[in-house]
């Protein structure tokens, strides 16, 4: 093995070691892996149906039979919390992929090629940045209308100016070193000095900004289907589930406390996961 591999190789390692013995990282990974196993089976975890109702069994608490108690048509909670998980976390990181998409190609072209097209592309991030992120969503859906793909493009659309101000600054830093100054001199191009040489090591603060961008999606769908904005039934997600329970709040507390509950546990795994990560990828920004 070359000298370069062992170096890699070497650095891989200790960078699972120091996320290993980070507990909060570890235990927010196996929720993560939890909360997406649960999500991926959730018509094999229980034998009830989340859309058919049960008028007779309605408001019923949590039981043996219904964990998670039923609403108010009879449904089960759980097989309910179990699909609308299913969706908020799909909804989250498609979005997230649409935001690192864009994000890290216009970070990459500011960060690259700067002067004029590096000062329009930030202007443009500071335009966006100078609303608040939930009053455009909430504007633009109720212009385009509420559905899925809508929440993802509008979500995503809006939501890459961090991703493109972290890749923006790793190209400004990167592409005066040494290895890009000899990749230039040997005549590559500029799109292979971005996809070779620059992007690749600029990839650990992007991983960590992905990871910590899920959670930030996900309660950006949240609020939006707490607001009737969202998913619309028959589909359900968190926030729809926690809307839904809220009249009920009194006399059936497990509506909206359950889904609400979900919605805490997951984004707190996703943070836990993605501090461990920038801690074990860049031990100089651990606090």
């Amino acid at each position: 093995m070359s000298e370069r591999g062992r170096s890699a190789v070497s650095g891989g390692s200790s960078q699972w070691r120091r996320f290993g013995r980070n507990q909060r990282a570890v235990v927010g990974g196996l929720l993560v892996l939890a909360f997406m196993l649960a999500s991926a089976l959730a018509p094999w975890l229980t034998p009830h149906d989340p859309i058919r109702s049960n008028l007779p069994r309605r408001l019923e608490p949590p039981s043996w039979d219904h964990l998670m108690g039923t609403d108010s048509l009879g449904r089960d909670m759980f097989a309910r919390i179990l699909q609308g998980g299913r969706i908020s976390l799909m909804i989250g990181l498609l979005a997230v992929a649409v935001a690192l998409g864009i994000g890290v190609g216009l970070g990459a072209l500011a960060g690259y090629y700067g002067k004029l097209l590096d000062s329009a592309i930030m202007r443009f991030v500071d335009l966006l940045l100078a609303f608040p992120t939930l009053y455009l969503y909430i504007t633009l859906v109720a212009l385009v209308g509420p559905n899925i793909g809508v929440l993802i493009l509008i979500m995503g659309g809006l939501g890459w100016t961090g991703m493109a101000r972290i890749v923006r600054a790793e190209f400004l830093k990167l592409r005066t070193q040494d290895y890009v100054e000899a990749a230039r001199a040997l005549g590559s191009g500029d799109n292979r000095i971005i996809f070779r040489h620059i992007l690749p090591n600029a990839m650990a603060p992007v991983i960590v900004a992905t990871t910590l961008g899920i959670p930030g999606m996900i309660l950006g769908e949240s609020a939006l289907s707490f607001l009737g904005l969202g998913v619309l039934p028959p589909q359900m997600s968190w926030g729809s589930l926690v809307n839904d329970g809220m009249p009920f709040f009194r006399t059936a507390w497990w509506l909206p406390i359950f889904p609400g509950l979900a919605i805490f546990l997951c984004v707190l795994s996703f943070n836990f996961l993605g501090d461990g990560l920038r801690d074990a990828l860049d031990p100089r920004l651990k606090s």
